[in-house]
């Protein structure tokens, strides 16, 4: 069964433009878990626009599913999660500029500070899965690096226009899927997931995990974080079983 991630970062973005205390990440990820959330997702950018340092804190005290920190490799950030300690960091690429992450992470240019960084987190017990497009050279390099885990960037099926274009974004994740289960690593896919385009995902690859985000908060502020999580996880299990059926 795919499990589901709700990343929560959209929340403490609401907040951030008053800089208040309102709505507060951490009870929306225990209102998440309580809606079906298998993994909690939060992206500590080294600019803080969203999720704020006493946010990870908090969490790490309070839930009791699988934290996953996404992050950088900047120095900081990385002495951050070795103190909070989640179960699993993603490393993704992160550039000041940009609205969302915008591709995967380019693992052969900087091998050697991943590979740092992965060795720092595994000498810790903390599970490391990189942000990557399904090129294979790239999932490749990840295995070199040490990671476990990697995440296929899903963007580019989430904006096809028309499903010809979608179709070959699934056959080149699939791919990716299999390129990296033949390394021995376990896959994640995630990146502009709605509940519009997740069936299809769901029903074509073979992954772990799934890591969700805006469209369940934007789903929330007419439903509720709970109610939202849920629905995202009935989707999913309803697709898992149809793919069940076809395999």
């Amino acid at each position: 069964m795919i499990q589901l991630g709700v990343n929560i970062d959209h929340v403490a973005t609401i907040r951030q433009a008053r800089k208040t205390f309102e709505p507060d990440p951490v009870t929306a990820a225990s209102l998440a878990v309580l809606g079906g959330a298998d993994v909690i997702t939060v992206h500590l950018r080294e600019d803080r626009r969203h999720i704020q340092d006493r946010d990870v804190r908090l969490l790490r005290e309070t839930i009791f599913t699988k934290l996953n920190l996404e992050m950088s490799t900047a120095q900081e950030i990385i002495d951050i999660a070795m103190k909070t300690k989640p179960e699993q960091v993603t490393l993704v690429p992160e550039k000041r500029q940009e609205i969302t992450t915008e591709g995967g992470l380019d693992v052969i240019s900087q091998k050697k500070t991943i590979m740092d960084a992965i060795k720092r987190f595994k000498d810790a017990g903390i599970m490391v899965s990189l942000f990557v497009d399904p090129e294979e050279n790239q999932i490749a390099a990840s295995k070199d690096a040490g990671a476990q885990y990697i995440e296929l960037h899903t963007g580019n099926y989430a904006n096809a226009k028309d499903m010809a274009t979608r179709n070959k974004m699934i056959e080149k994740l699939q791919a990716g899927v299999k390129a990296a289960q033949k390394l021995g690593l376990r896959v994640n896919a995630g990146h502009g997931l709605t509940y519009q385009n997740v069936g299809l995902l769901v029903e074509s690859l073979d992954v772990k995990e799934l890591h969700i985000g805006h469209s369940i908060v934007s789903r929330a502020v007419f439903v509720g974080i709970k109610q939202a999580v849920s629905e995202m996880k009935e989707l999913i299990f309803k697709h898992n079983l149809a793919r069940k059926f076809t395999v």
